[in-house]
């Protein structure tokens, strides 16, 4: 009986001459199944049916461009200076992307196209939020394909065992490490399932279940990026070196809270699933509101 996770020997398979990468799969089937979520959730809000899917061919697009954008401010070494090419920057398949920088580009695709169809978008949001921590637990699988993204080494019996060629300098010598991407994966699911509870008690409305989304998501990702050995960029703060991420998750993590706090004021009123402005050839609208 093993007493760890044997990684895969492989995450890309080919069709031909096409390549099929286990984390371009993830995410795909990550995105899709978040749509389905939202899709449902937002209908239940009294929203139209296939708002959704309308909203997520703009904020998906967006969400990929900030996500690399974020990747390659934040990583610049690995495309400026001597020895590197900047056109790298636009070579997306060969990885790179910031979960805060998919985020914020998907918002702002998410904002744009709800202002376009009339609905929103915090009702959009809130729709979405739980969908979202399953695309990202299902997208964590590729980081597990792609053996990378794990943690220190250790020898419980949940270890995920790293090829040499895959493990960073320094720890040639060890097998096995933390599997941080299943401790995110379970703990996004959770997180998921406790919005939805929540939700069915409270109905978390004006962008409360997206900032609860945005705590959750950040307070889990807070202590495991503690255990994380791979490479990144620090920050000084009050004399010590924290991981950009830790910094990072502790910004927004706080930021959402403010917003959750300051929502709290409209807890008690409706809810509008369909706003009055919107482009004239945009999909026939809801009357439909939001019950709180």
């Amino acid at each position: 009986m093993l007493a760890y996770i044997p990684s895969p020997s492989e995450g890309v398979w080919h069709l031909g001459p096409l390549p099929l990468r286990a984390y371009a799969l993830g995410i795909i089937i990550g995105a899709l199944v978040a749509i389905w979520i939202g899709d449902r959730r937002f209908q239940a809000r009294g929203g139209r049916a296939g708002v959704i899917g309308d909203v997520a061919i703009w904020a998906i697009p967006f969400g990929i461009i900030g996500a690399r954008i974020y990747h390659v401010v934040t990583d610049p070494e690995l495309y400026f200076g001597d020895g590197r090419n900047a056109l790298d920057a636009f070579l997306i398949w060969k990885g790179g992307l910031g979960i805060w920088g998919a985020v914020a580009g998907g918002a702002l695709g998410a904002y744009i196209a709800c202002r376009r169809y009339g609905v929103s978008f915090s009702a959009v949001a809130d729709a979405l939020a739980p969908g979202l921590l399953v695309a990202q637990a299902i997208g964590r699988i590729g980081n597990y394909f792609n053996q990378e993204l794990f943690g220190k080494p250790t020898d419980v019996p949940w270890a995920l065992e790293i090829s040499p060629e895959n493990r960073p300098s320094g720890y040639l010598d060890f097998a096995t490490f933390h599997p941080t991407f299943l401790y995110e994966l379970l703990w996004n699911l959770a997180a998921a399932a406790l919005i939805i509870a929540i939700d069915r008690r409270v109905k978390l409305t004006h962008g409360r279940a997206f900032a609860l989304y945005a705590m959750l998501y950040t307070a889990g990702r807070f202590w495991i990026e503690q255990l994380r050995i791979d490479e990144a960029n620090h920050v000084a703060l009050f004399g010590a070196d924290i991981r950009l991420n830790v910094f990072t998750s502790v910004v927004v993590f706080l930021l959402a809270l403010a917003w959750f706090i300051a929502a709290r004021k409209h807890r008690s009123a409706t809810g509008p699933v369909v706003e009055e402005s919107a482009d004239e050839d945009a999909a026939p609208r809801d009357v439909r509101t939001d019950q709180e």
